[in-house]
């Protein structure tokens, strides 16, 4: 259940009942689904379709999962009041508190709903790729250059692209057995988008890492890998948007290190010594 990342695909009235879910999952777990409703201004149709929209059967069921949700976060006091959004007011341990949990439950969340299915046919897809292609702006590319970099280390070429030109450039000259993965927290990022889109287009396999399941990249995917980073003010929301993609690119790399074992070992033995033995001031 992503009611945060579905949060901005919603119609206003259904957005009123999700924020009200988001932000108060106890208190709306005891409520009727007539007093939520009220609560929100709007009908009690209008709150079954919003059930329904996340992928709940009714609200019986919203409430179950929300009471769920609450507990799980519940357990540590401490973490309960360090869920609740940054203020001016806030001390700079309260500060640090509530952006711990921000980070932590962005690990967390994402991992609970990875769709494993999904990720072992993309491990597939980079391994058996001719060629590698890594889309991504701002935050976003260095979680591509980090992917990069890993896989390049176990002998997985792939190259990060994290400007528009480079990006359409590369993606132009792909095609069928080349993969191509975008990376957009939002999912709505023009410039990864449109690369996607080049590479789909001519017949590479498209891979979208978004924390909004409905978004616009989603469209020029063929598999789509979801993140769960919980937004917050002053831009906290991007620390854990990164912290949640670094997480997937994570067991992303590892499945594709385990497929063979021993060339990986091989491979990063031969990268570390190659470091390593050269003089660090430049002599020979």
């Amino acid at each position: 259940m992503q009611i945060r990342a579905l949060l901005p695909t919603l119609p206003p009235s259904e957005q009123r009942v999700a924020r009200a879910a988001v932000s108060d999952p106890v208190g709306i777990a005891g409520k009727t689904i007539r007093e939520l409703a009220v609560e929100c201004s709007t009908s009690e149709t209008t709150v079954i379709r919003f059930c329904r929209a996340v992928g709940l059967k009714g609200y019986p069921d919203l409430r179950i999962r929300l009471a769920a949700a609450a507990g799980s976060e519940d357990v540590d006091p401490a973490w309960s009041s360090a869920s609740s959004d940054i203020g001016p007011e806030d001390s700079l341990a309260g500060v640090v508190g509530k952006l711990g949990f921000a980070d932590a439950h962005a690990v967390q969340d994402t991992i609970a709903q990875l769709d494993l299915d999904v990720l072992q046919r993309v491990i597939d897809e980079v391994v058996a790729a001719g060629a590698v292609d890594l889309y991504g702006v701002g935050a976003s590319s260095l979680i591509a250059l980090d992917l990069q970099q890993k896989l390049n280390r176990i002998g997985r070429r792939a190259s990060a692209w994290p400007d528009r030109d480079g990006a359409l450039t590369s993606a132009a000259l792909l095609g069928r057995g080349d993969l191509a993965i975008g990376i957009s927290h939002t999912g709505a990022t023009d410039d990864t988008v449109v690369a996607l889109r080049e590479a789909w287009e001519n017949g590479a396999t498209t891979v979208a890492i978004t924390n909004f399941p409905r978004s616009p990249i989603v469209e020029v995917a063929d598999l789509v890998l979801t993140t769960a980073a919980r937004e917050t003010t002053f831009r906290s929301g991007a620390m854990s948007s990164r912290i949640a993609a670094l997480t997937v690119v994570d067991c992303l790399f590892v499945g594709v290190a385990q497929h063979n074992h021993n060339r990986t070992v091989r491979a990063l033995e031969r990268t570390y010594t190659a470091v390593h033995r050269r003089p660090r001031d430049g002599t020979r």
